[in-house]
């Protein structure tokens, strides 16, 4: 299939290996500044497969969509390093707080605004949420099939595209017509490392607002070379209820979140006779860790 036009969803997250007493809000919402903030893990699987299907397909691209803040263009850029060739930014005050309800409902609302999309690739969850719900949640708002637990692409046949699935207990091959959305599994192959010669093309590719911030003057660049903008769309730019938006959208409300750390205790060793494996199933039973 020529022309195919690729759109992976990503999203900049919070390193929730460095999760502190700063971490929540009183509002019950994650605490975004006070964190680390990374490319989520599986979005870059997602890319990656994304990258592999534009190889193997003339005329094909690959767009980045991500919704947040200001300071997550920086994972259009990283999609750039990659071999992605646009992206955008979906960022205002009123998608703040929102949960996958509301999250979805917006990414579908901009897909539908972007228009002519053939395949969403997203990763199969994010790290700061780990509920897998907004690609299905996406798919289920444009009404379009879905294949999830991704791990391998196989190939295309016309406008059908085959991929292996991994699930619990083995993997699965399936066929499934385009327009399409997967979710890809962190099993899937690692993303590409960036590319030099792409690095030292996009370095300087900004959104809109920063732009107006920046402190050196790069205008000129912007105006020669209009691939280093990325572009930034507000709530005004794509159709959408107001109340389906952030917090008043979200019925999910967060109440508490605690950084539990697991404490290792005193190896034991444990004889490799039958006496010694039942004496260890006899205390494992009793202290509830099993049956």
């Amino acid at each position: 299939m020529e022309g195919l036009k690729i759109l992976v969803l990503a999203k900049q997250v919070p390193d929730t290996r460095n999760v502190g007493k700063d971490a929540m809000k009183a509002d019950g919402t994650v605490n975004r500044a006070a964190l680390p903030a990374i490319f989520n893990p599986e979005d870059l699987n997602a890319l990656e497969m994304a990258l592999t299907i534009k190889e193997g397909c003339r005329g094909a691209t690959v767009t980045l969509l991500t919704m947040g803040p200001g300071r997550a263009a920086e994972i259009i850029r990283e999609g750039f390093f990659r071999g992605a060739d646009d992206g955008i930014l979906l960022t205002d005050r009123a998608f703040a707080g929102s949960d996958t309800l509301a999250t979805s409902y917006a990414l579908a609302q901009a897909i539908c605004k972007l228009g002519g999309v053939h395949l969403v690739v997203a990763g199969r969850q994010a790290i700061d949420g780990d509920t897998a719900q907004v690609g299905p949640q996406v798919a289920e708002k444009l009404n379009l099939p879905q294949v999830t637990y991704v791990e391998e692409f196989l190939g295309l046949d016309g406008d059908r595209i085959r991929l292996k699935r991994r699930l619990e207990h083995g993997v699965e091959t399936v066929s499934a017509p385009l327009p399409l959305l997967i979710t890809v599994n962190g099993s899937a192959p690692e993303c590409r490392p960036r590319n030099a010669r792409l690095l030292m093309k996009y370095k300087h590719a900004k959104t809109i607002s920063e732009i107006q911030s920046a402190a050196e003057d790069y205008l000129h660049l912007y105006n020669d070379r209009p691939y280093l903008n990325i572009q930034e769309w507000s709530v005004n730019h794509i159709d959408t209820d107001p109340a389906q938006l952030g917090l008043e959208g979200s019925p999910t409300k967060v109440k508490k979140i605690d950084n539990v750390v697991l404490q290792s205790r005193d190896a034991r060793i444990i004889p490799a006779t039958d006496e010694g494996i039942e004496e260890m199933m006899i205390e494992l039973i009793e202290n509830h860790t099993i049956g």
